[in-house]
């Protein structure tokens, strides 16, 4: 029912794991101060994606900044930033096109007031996703690493290959 939103939540899960798996290989102890940022950039962006998360399902607020308290090592992000991906997936899959619609009030975390559309949530988890893991990659490519690939193009022709025949 929500194809294109499925395909983007489904295409951030892809970019995120290609991301987390590429940093599993960075010489931290080279660059460690780097790979700290890399971390709490990617912190950020999940602990966003978990405030839209309760902004969506009406859930009392998990946290009081954009940022953990202590930034997760990798494998513990890794496994909470796939359970978050997770539940996009299945929210998307299943949402009405009239929640969709749906203005949602809720509170920032610098306690200002904000209304939204839950497609507007939506859309701002996916490019606030898009803009950090760019960020990283800038990161990356600027000490020589090359970022892994982070584009719906890729992804879709990764996991749709029939699209490359043009047909």
């Amino acid at each position: 029912m929500n194809g294109v939103l499925v395909s983007l939540f489904e295409y951030k899960a892809w970019a995120n794991a290609e991301l987390h798996a590429a940093l599993t290989k960075f010489d931290t102890r080279r660059h460690p101060s780097e790979f700290r940022a890399m971390l709490h950039t990617l912190d950020h962006v999940n602990v966003v994606d978990r405030i839209f998360q309760s902004h969506l399902t009406g859930a009392a607020a998990l946290f009081k900044a954009t940022h953990s308290e202590q930034t997760p090592n990798l494998p513990e992000l890794r496994e909470i930033v796939s359970a978050t991906d997770d539940w996009y997936i299945k929210f998307v899959s299943s949402v009405s096109a009239e929640r969709l619609k749906e203005r949602v009030n809720f509170t920032f975390t610098d306690g200002n007031r904000g209304s939204m559309a839950c497609e507007e949530m939506l859309l701002h988890v996916i490019t606030h996703g898009g803009y950090h893991r760019g960020s990283v990659g800038q990161m990356l490519e600027g000490m020589g690493v090359n970022s892994p690939p982070d584009s719906l193009t890729k992804f879709l022709h990764r996991y749709e290959p029939e699209r490359r025949l043009g047909v």
